[in-house]
């Protein structure tokens, strides 16, 4: 469990929005790491699996269940989102090296609409639209038993889960022929601040955006 001054901390940010707006203000790191919420919480630092599992303890804090979505990309690399619901609406709270593929407004009525709403800024530096498939939602109470939100260990159980179950399609492969690549305009916008790592490459879930 959470200590009394970690939930005093949890407990201050008092919304989805002020989850997402306590990421923003972390550094984002590159490390291959599974970092639990109360190791993020103390380091103050985070990439993305490690910053949705954060906001998905930080919500179960506030009343809301700790879910997780994954989206899945080819000749990319995945994002993990902590979703929640308001009014029967879906958004979601987010840790991205990218610019756009942060925090959603809980007004989408499908968890397919709410994953759409990354396609148009989810590329490569190469250019190409590269978002193709999304999970079902998954409740990190499933994993109380390994301490998720308070270990001092790498929590791998849960990227392991993500990146074995079953992923829903976006497009049909008509689309996906017919996309076009993204202006360089819009490249530069979604890379401000981008950091990466020059070294030999991550394993998957670890390159997450």
């Amino acid at each position: 469990m959470f200590t009394p001054s970690e939930l005093r901390k949890l407990r201050s940010l008092k919304s989805p929005v002020g989850v997402q707006r306590f990421l923003d203000d972390m550094p984002y790191h590159l490390a291959p790491t599974a970092w639990s919420p109360r190791v993020v919480l103390r380091e103050h630092t985070a990439h993305c699996l490690e910053g949705a599992t954060f906001a998905a303890a930080a919500l179960r804090v506030l009343g809301f269940p700790p879910l997780l979505l994954d989206l899945e990309a080819d000749n990319d690399t995945d994002h993990v989102l902590a979703v929640f619901k308001v009014c029967g609406h879906w958004g979601a709270v987010a840790k991205s090296n990218f610019t756009g593929c942060r925090y959603r407004e809980p007004i989408y009525r499908t968890l397919r609409e709410l994953a759409l709403s990354y396609f148009h800024i989810y590329f490569n530096l190469r250019g190409e639209r590269t978002l193709r498939r999304y999970s079902r939602p998954v409740n990190l109470a499933r994993f109380d038993r390994d301490a998720w939100m308070t270990s001092e260990e790498n929590i791998w159980v849960v990227p392991n889960h993500l990146c074995d179950i079953p992923h829903r399609p976006l497009l049909q492969p008509t689309q996906v022929k017919n996309l076009t690549r993204v202006d360089n305009r819009t490249l530069q916008g979604e890379i401000v601040g981008h950091r990466r790592k020059k070294s030999a490459p991550l394993p998957r879930i670890f390159r997450a955006r």
